[in-house]
Formats: C-alpha cells, sequence, structure tokens
C-alpha cells in the first residue's frame, strides 16, 4: 500500500512539472530594480524566448515555471539594461582606429600624440580626434604652423573633441580647396590677418570631411564589434544614434541580422532631402534590434567652439553671437515632413537663441500638449524665460549631465554670470513635463552611464569636485536619474513598451551589480562597474 502511495505521489508530481508552464531561465535569489511605474524590488524573474514571463518572489517563481536553467543572483542588484538617450555609437566605432586625443592637456601633448600614431601606424591620412583648448593653459584656438612643419607630407585632420571643429594642416586644405571654396570670408573658416589659420567649423568641417577615405567595410565591422563590446561591458544594451544616413542604418540592420550585431539602436535619421527622399519610399523601419521614426537636425555648433548661437554676444568674445547652421525655412520643411510622415523631430540646439528659435518652430507644429514626443537634444542654454515651451508643447529636453561637468570650468567665460540660471539647468527642465531623458553623446564624452547617472546627481567631475556641486539647484534625484538611463530614455524613442523596465512582456535585458543606486555612495557607483550584462536573457558581457 505506501509503495502504491509513493508511486501515486510520484506520479501526481510529475505530471504537475509537466503542465507547469515552461521557461527557459528563471533568475533568483537578486534585488530586482524593476523600474516599472511602482518602482517595486523584487527577487526574480523568468525569462522565455528572450523576453520576461514574470517578476515575482524566488518561491513563488520556482513553484510556477518549470524551467531547466536557473540562475543565481547571489543577492545582486540587477537593473533593466542601460538606454543611452543621445550618442554617436557608429561615429564611435569610427573613431577608434584614429589618432586619440582626448586628455591632452596641451597643444605639444597633441603633437606629440600624433607623432607617435605617424611612426607606429603610417597611415597616408592622419585622422585624429578629441582635443580641447579649454583644457589647456592658454585657452586658444590652436593654428596649423606645426602642422605643417612635422607632417607636411601627408593630410591631417584633427576633430575637435566636440565634433563641430577641426584643425587641418596645409596639406589638407590643398586637397580640400574647391570643398572649401563655398566657405570663404564666412565663420566656418577662422582666418588671421586674410590667412587661413587651419581651423575649420560646422559647416566646413562636414563638407570637408566627406573627403577622407572611408574604412573598408571588413574593417568597419571589426571596428562596431569592439564598439558593442565596451558598450556591453558598460551596461549600455540599447541607444539613441543621433545622425545616420541611410547607408550607415542598412550597415546596422545587415549586422544585426546576421546576429553579429545585438545591441538595440534608434536611429535618427540625418535630414537632408536625399535622407527624405530614401524614407519617402522606404517609410519607417521597426524590427527586435533597429528602429527608425526620426529626423535629426542642427540648429546651431557647440558651446565650446563658441558656435553655439547666443541672444547676446560671448562674454569672452564681443561680437560673436555664435552661428545658425539651419535656416528658417529648412527647418519648416523639416518640421512638416515630420508631421506628415510621423516621423519624431529631434533637433541639436546648445544656445539661448537656437533653443528659443527651435521651440518657437515646434509650437507652432506641435498646437500645444501631444503625446509626438518631438526632442531638442542637449538644450544646453536656455533662457528661463522660455522653459515654458517644453511644457506647453510636451517638447522633451533631451540631455548629457556629463556636459555639465566638463563645461563647468569655462562655461562662465562663455556665458557671465547672468545666463549661467538657464544653462545645464536639468532639473527646471525636468519639471516642464516631469520627465527627461539622459545620455552621453559619446564620444564628445566618455560612454559610462554611471559617469552620466553621477554628474546628474551630484553635478560634480570624476574628481568628486566641486565640493558643493557645480549649480547644484539643478541636480536630479537618484530615482530620476536612473529612470533617465532606462525608462524615460526609452519612453523618448517611443519603446516604453518594450524595455526600461523590468515588467512582463519586456525584452530581458539588464545588468547585474554590486552596487545600489539608490542608497549606496555616489562616488563607489561611478567608479564601479556592471558584474554581468545580458540581451535577451543571454550573457553578453561579465567582468
Amino acid at each position: 500500500m505506501k509503495s502504491y502511495l509513493a508511486i501515486l505521489t510520484a506520479v501526481i508530481f510529475l505530471s504537475a512539472c509537466n503542465f507547469k508552464p515552461k521557461a527557459d531561465t528563471i533568475f533568483y535569489n537578486g534585488k530586482v530594480v524593476t523600474m516599472n511605474a511602482q518602482m517595486q524590488i523584487t527577487e526574480a524573474f523568468a525569462v522565455k524566448d528572450g523576453k520576461i514571463l514574470e517578476t515575482g518572489t524566488t518561491k513563488d517563481l520556482m513553484e510556477k515555471y518549470a524551467s531547466k536553467e536557473k540562475i543565481d543572483l547571489l543577492q545582486k542588484y540587477v537593473y533593466p539594461g542601460f538606454i543611452d538617450a543621445h550618442c554617436h555609437f557608429m561615429g564611435y566605432a569610427g573613431d577608434l582606429y584614429k589618432c586619440q586625443l582626448r586628455g591632452t592637456v596641451t597643444f605639444e601633448k597633441v603633437l606629440e600624440r600624433v607623432a607617435i600614431y605617424n611612426q607606429r601606424v603610417n597611415p597616408s591620412f592622419i585622422y585624429g580626434r578629441g582635443w580641447d583648448q579649454n583644457e589647456w593653459p592658454k585657452k586658444e584656438f590652436p593654428t596649423n604652423e606645426r602642422l605643417n612643419t612635422f607632417f607636411g607630407d601627408k593630410p591631417v585632420f584633427l576633430k575637435r573633441i566636440d565634433g563641430h571643429a577641426a584643425l587641418v594642416n596645409q596639406k589638407f586644405l590643398d586637397m580640400a580647396a574647391e570643398v572649401l571654396k563655398p566657405f570663404e570670408n564666412t565663420p566656418y573658416i577662422i582666418t588671421k590677418n586674410g590667412v587661413p589659420t587651419g581651423l575649420i567649423l560646422d559647416k566646413a568641417l562636414e563638407a570637408a570631411e566627406k573627403l577622407i577615405p572611408e574604412l573598408p567595410a571588413s574593417q568597419m565591422v571589426a571596428e562596431v564589434m569592439k564598439a558593442q563590446e565596451e558598450c556591453f561591458k558598460l551596461g549600455i544594451t540599447s541607444l539613441a544614434d543621433a545622425g545616420l544616413s541611410p547607408k550607415q542604418i542598412l550597415f546596422i540592420d545587415s549586422l544585426q541580422k546576421a546576429g553579429q550585431l545585438k545591441m538595440r539602436i534608434y536611429a535618427m535619421v540625418s535630414a537632408s532631402k536625399e535622407n527624405l527622399e530614401f524614407f519617402n519610399s522606404k517609410g519607417k523601419i521597426k524590427t527586435p534590434y533597429l528602429d527608425v521614426r526620426s529626423l535629426k537636425v542642427y540648429a546651431d555648433g557647440a558651446l565650446g567652439s563658441r558656435g553655439a548661437r547666443l541672444k547676446k554676444e560671448y562674454s569672452d568674445q564681443p561680437g560673436n553671437f555664435g552661428t545658425m547652421l539651419i535656416a528658417p525655412t529648412e527647418l519648416e520643411e523639416y518640421a512638416a515632413w515630420a508631421i506628415q510622415h510621423e516621423f519624431q523631430l529631434n533637433t541639436h540646439a546648445i544656445g539661448d537663441s537656437a533653443n528659443a528659435f527651435i521651440c518657437s518652430v515646434y509650437a507652432n507644429y506641435l498646437k500645444g500638449k501631444n503625446d509626438l514626443r518631438w526632442r531638442i537634444e542637449h538644450a544646453q542654454i536656455v533662457d528661463p524665460a522660455d522653459f515654458h515651451y517644453f511644457g506647453d508643447y510636451s517638447i522633451v529636453p533631451s540631455v548629457q549631465p556629463t556636459h555639465a561637468t566638463s563645461d563647468m570650468g569655462w562655461a562662465q567665460a562663455r556665458l557671465g554670470e547672468s545666463r549661467m540660471p538657464g544653462a545645464y539647468a536639468y532639473r527646471s527642465l525636468m519639471k516642464q513635463n516631469n520627465w527627461i531623458p539622459l545620455g552621453t553623446d559619446f564620444p564628445v564624452e566618455y560612454l559610462n552611464p554611471q559617469y552620466t547617472f553621477f554628474a546628474a546627481v551630484s553635478r560634480k567631475d570624476g574628481m568628486n569636485k566641486p565640493k558643493d556641486g557645480f549649480n547644484m539647484t539643478e541636480g536630479i534625484s537618484r530615482e530620476d536619474a536612473l529612470k533617465g538611463i532606462t525608462i524615460w530614455a526609452a519612453t523618448a524613442n517611443f519603446e516604453e513598451a518594450e524595455k526600461g523596465s523590468l515588467e512582463t512582456g519586456k525584452y530581458a535585458d539588464f545588468v547585474i551589480y554590486d552596487m545600489n543606486f539608490l542608497t549606496d555612495d555616489l562616488i563607489q557607483i561611478r567608479n564601479s562597474l556592471p558584474f554581468k550584462t545580458f540581451v535577451n536573457g543571454q550573457e553578453v558581457a561579465h567582468q
């Protein structure tokens, strides 16, 4: 009788197991920060086919689901995969082979790095990026005399860290003479006593850069894979690439469909008549990894190169108001096209004049509160009198907190004290719609999302300075900063139903940490790294 009961019990148990819903993996025994509307922290979640089946307690999920694989989270913290709301992923990948000039504290150090790179690589064309004259003792733009002396036999193109200026040698100027001819006697070519100094800005830079030879496709694939690996190691599983050509977008799509590129990319189309013609017939693109439904426009230049368009002249360069890069009629055309084709419009605007102009044009099309989520990328200097536009017309301020801490040493010199209340005013901008997406703008800044989180909350740099934070009244809370790199970044891309939080039906993209972002020491959070990163429930990086 006992034997019969034991067999019957076993049969019932096995039958129950067979009728349990199946999961591919159960992740258990963790502190899972779901980032749902209630900011719930739970213990476990079940994954099937790359998506989350359910979150809950370890006990409940173990009893409810059958799964061959069970992964102990070891009481570590789990967050949704980080989303960079504004960066240049393909640009970063394309920069990896170049001469790296970030952190050069003098122009002499720039020349030194270029010399070492030239000797080591011996390229036919020297291309570098990352110098910043604001980090030098004498904060002045360089000129190209020494480039001509040391590297006169080959073209040299050294892009400033913000991508809005480049120093080139005479060899390059000669090569680009026809291309640069339309920009003579404009603010885009800097001269001294009527002679070009080798410094070119914005539109001239954009035209001249097209002369640089493209990388072979095989090398570009390798560089993209390196860029993806770096992102995954830092917990980035999704990003918005702010300005791509159709050719680049199709290249990304091909790598994703081949299973090589697992990074989820929200691709903003660089606004041009040719690109609009392409998408007139192509329409939106939506796959599990690629989302194309937005235009990227440039309104002005950058503050560091004095190209940002200001309402009043630069405090450290009287007579200079910066430069608008787009005509009102051109912006109107893009706005009308976006409305007609249901594309989001995302415009780079740094200076207070550029921001006011873009807001006023947006207002004519958005007609009050809406859910079109048109964005202003950077919204760096905004006249407080113009803050209301963001709330009145549901305009999304897409900001990069490390810009504030990178620029804080010289921003007031550019702007004067009176304009500082509207500079890097993230809390004020967030209040307009009660949410704000955060990005890095890499490779302009470093791509680590923890730097974004740290700068947004503390308003300090990597040295934990200034002591009391920069314009601390514009810092945001830890919870809001974490939302800014997860659910709010997803919302800025119309992707909140599929990513940005760990909830049923969403992609199982997540990162595992030893750190509690909501309570632990901020500088320790900044300097930590993810334990592991997962995409579709599969591990893609670990320390």
